[in-house]
């Protein structure tokens, strides 16, 4: 009834501006009479009474209005007010598009097109000659066959030359689902949604090989996708199971290519979930004071070490923690100025059951002293920003101390998005975390909040649990620095980070009750 209502509000003026007609049909399946309408000189019919006419199977989409003609070898499909047809042939789903010198029309939620300019796509569709006899009569002849390149109209774009998307690979995880989209060009932009276990994305000015895209029986979590061009974009339809939770679209670094996350939920109502109750209590915490020994990670203003800051804040941190909380038991991936593997911290994590992991480190630029100054927090992911990847890549140049820093080596671009997809089942509870961070940091300190980001680090990928890093100010800032060096600042620093904390875990609990 919306739609109805919308198109009335619209559109109500048509019947003021036409003159009522009728058009004959002159078909195989008879002589038929439908309505028409005239407007500024150009004699204007109902698409869905045309194929009424013909026995021709429709379908007209009662949400968004779009109507669909289902020919014998072809689609035809338009949408309300739009200036475009869409024809695409069943044998191959090749689109055409026409574009019409005007829009289409609605009037009783019907569309109207205009049938100069509209009989060629409607006569490649249909196969069969149709001619127009004034005043008011289409006779549909002889079949045709449409030789005509099926090419793009619209005129921004360049001529298609095959396909743009050429195939996707499937790659099935115990945690989810990665899918590859691989395209030639560059996909500008995207539209996603989802609902009654549909995924649906669009890719914005792009073509698909309908054969390579489209697959059925594919798994529990991804069960099957289905592939259109429309118009001058190409639709993913993902059938998804009951266990689906979230997903992203992202560009491969370097490549043309999407990469698409399909995420399972972490919790199943089981025989597990028992199992499962006595493993999420919140009662441990890990907190990883970032760098250490041979590494002193950033050098600030005054040779301050990133390392000697990390240890200050993740003591006084552990400390509070064992007074305020005492049922919560605290480990450290280390307690003095050593150094520690990055895989070796996430490995210490797993291994003590913890429920949260807190990597404390400092942020650094190359200018020094530099203006840049202020607190960030960081989840696992990619980096989408230029500044996410360089201070990843700053914090991950740790391995240049390790003794096999090759194990790092097939962590890299698809690989690392597989890995990272392990801590969707977390993310939510992450991303909760670092929100109560950033409004203690905004709150109780002096120091500038840069907000919640996303960087690729590898310290946060081998833990399993809800996890952050927290880049507590740049000690190549002047200001920055001071604090951070004093023992009263690092309390501080150390205080927000305990508040939000207990905020946390009153959170924590609260959605445990209810998943398990």
């Amino acid at each position: 009834m919306r739609y109805k209502l919308i198109h009335i509000l619209l559109f109500g003026f048509i019947p003021s501006l036409v003159a009522q007609n009728k058009l004959l049909i002159v078909s195989e399946a008879g002589t038929k009479e439908i309505s028409a309408y005239e407007r500024e000189e150009t004699l204007y019919f109902p698409l869905v009474e045309f194929a009424e006419a013909t026995n021709t199977n429709f379908y007209v989409s009662e949400k968004t209005g779009k109507i669909e003609l289902k020919f014998k070898d072809h689609l035809l499909k338009t949408t309300p007010t739009n200036p475009f047809i869409i024809v695409t042939p069943r044998a191959t789903g090749r689109i055409k598009v026409y574009q019409l010198p005007t829009s289409s029309y609605v009037f009783k939620d019907k569309i109207y097109i205009p049938i100069i300019t509209g009989l060629d796509a409607l006569e490649s569709a249909f196969g069969k000659e149709i001619n127009f006899q004034k005043p008011n009569k289409l006779i549909i002849g002889k079949n045709v066959t449409d030789n005509k390149e099926w090419t793009y109209d619209d005129p921004g774009l360049p001529p298609v030359m095959g396909y743009d998307i050429t195939g996707l690979t499937v790659d099935s995880k115990a945690n989810g689902t990665l899918i590859t989209i691989h395209s030639k060009k560059r996909i500008p932009s995207f539209l996603s949604s989802f609902k009654d276990g549909m995924l649906t994305i669009i890719f914005r000015k792009v073509n698909a090989d309908l054969n390579k895209t489209n697959q059925d029986n594919i798994g529990e979590l991804v069960r099957k996708i289905e592939t259109q061009n429309i118009g001058t974009d190409t639709e993913f339809r993902f059938l998804v199971g009951e266990e689906y939770s979230t997903n992203e679209v992202m560009n491969t670094p370097g490549s043309n290519d999407i990469l698409i996350t399909i995420h399972n939920k972490i919790f199943t109502r089981s025989e597990e979930t028992t199992k499962l109750s006595k493993k999420w209590e919140f009662n441990t915490i890990v907190i990883d004071p970032g760098h250490g020994g041979k590494d002193p990670g950033a050098v600030g203003v005054d040779n301050l070490k990133e390392k000697a800051v990390n240890l200050g804040v993740a003591l006084k941190l552990g400390k509070l923690i064992g007074k305020e909380m005492s049922d919560v038991k605290v480990v450290y991936t280390r307690k003095t100025d050593e150094f520690v593997d990055l895989y070796k911290r996430g490995k210490i994590a797993n291994e003590q059951n913890g429920n949260l992991f807190i990597s404390i480190h400092c942020n650094a630029t190359k200018k020094k002293p530099g203006d840049i100054n202020g607190i960030e927090v960081y989840l696992l992911r990619p980096g989408r920003t230029q500044e996410a990847i360089e201070i990843a890549e700053r914090e991950n140049s740790v391995i240049q101390y390790e003794e096999n820093p090759n194990r790092y080596e097939k962590l890299t671009d698809e690989n690392f998005i597989l890995v990272s997809m392990a801590h969707s089942s977390y993310m939510k509870y992450s991303e909760k975390f670092a929100e109560h961070l950033n409004k203690e940091f905004i709150n109780n300190l002096k120091l500038k909040s840069r907000g919640v980001k996303q960087a690729g680090f590898y310290v946060l990928v081998g833990a399993s649990m809800p996890s952050v890093l927290i880049e507590t100010g740049f000690i190549t800032n002047n200001n920055d620095a001071i604090f951070l060096k004093s023992s009263s600042g690092q309390q501080k620093l150390a205080e927000s980070i305990f508040s939000a904390i207990k905020t946390y875990r009153d959170y924590y609990q609260k959605a445990m009750e209810v998943e398990l």
